[in-house]
């Protein structure tokens, strides 16, 4: 019989050696956490073995949320910037790389180009050589001129031309 007593002792103490010695273990919230409870089974006589000590422990739920992140869509990729849609300047521009291939419009000659009218040519090459025009034209006011890939734009003393298809 005393070793059963024994075997309770320990079995309670190191129950409370486990909950921490009876302390709540909490943050100061002011209430105890449960005590162990000491079950001792008795085995039957006979020469049976020495009876085990059964430690229950109650221990307060924490209920966790699990939250999945999802990962952020990838950046778009900014499109390749192309040659513009607009000449702002006198001058040869290659299409397709310079500016871009389709019709353009503009208002007409630049106010201050002493009368001179708004040139405009289309050419094969940029030699500058008359057979290397296309067409051309000198124009007093508003045009629209279609160019293509590949092909070069001269312009001279016109308003901005504005890609309109």
């Amino acid at each position: 019989m005393l070793t059963h007593g024994a075997t309770a002792v320990v079995a309670l103490m190191l129950g409370m050696t486990a909950t921490g010695g009876g302390d709540s273990g909490g943050a100061g919230d002011g209430k105890a956490a449960p005590a162990p409870t000491v079950t001792v089974t008795k085995a039957p006589r006979g020469g049976a073995p020495e009876p085990a000590a059964t430690v229950t422990r109650t221990v307060r739920e924490t209920v966790k949320e699990t939250v999945t992140a999802k990962p952020e869509p990838a950046p778009k990729k900014a499109a390749k910037p192309g040659p513009p849609a607009a000449i702002e300047a006198d001058g040869m521009f290659l299409v397709g790389e310079d500016i871009q291939a389709g019709t353009y419009k503009t208002a007409g000659p630049e106010d201050d180009n002493f009368g001179l009218g708004c040139y405009w040519a289309r050419q094969k090459d940029a030699s500058g050589e008359l057979t290397g025009i296309i067409a051309n034209g000198n124009i007093t006011g508003m045009t629209r001129v279609t160019v293509d890939k590949g092909e070069y734009f001269e312009t001279k003393g016109c308003l901005e031309w504005r890609k309109v298809s």
